[in-house]
């Protein structure tokens, strides 16, 4: 039974508050991936990064980090730190968003 190597990278990318920030974090992430061959995961992941950079920007007033990290051979996590303090409401207890958005929804 063989071993299987899981890569070992990680990258954190600091953005400014600027509306700018969702467009860099998508052509880093894009530029990233492609370079470790992770072709597959790009088309899910950038929206994925570009949507939590937005909300960084509207709902914060400082800077933000996108940060990348290799999960194996084909997954990358994708997270995003901004300076709000504040954790937002669980989604069940958001009266804007009674039930999850569907998987193929957008914002």
């Amino acid at each position: 039974m063989g071993a299987t190597v899981t890569p070992s990278w990680a990258y954190t990318l600091h953005l400014p508050h600027d509306p700018r920030a969702a467009g860099i974090a998508r052509s880093t992430l894009r530029a990233v991936l492609r370079s470790h061959g992770m072709r597959g995961p790009v088309d899910t992941a950038e929206p994925l990064a570009s949507e939590l950079v937005s909300n960084a920007y509207r709902h914060s007033h400082g800077p933000c980090a996108l940060r990348l990290r290799a999960m194996a051979a084909d997954r990358v996590r994708v997270g995003v730190w901004d300076a709000n303090r504040r954790s937002p409401p669980p989604l069940t207890a958001n009266p804007h968003h009674p039930r999850p958005t569907p998987r193929t929804g957008v914002g």
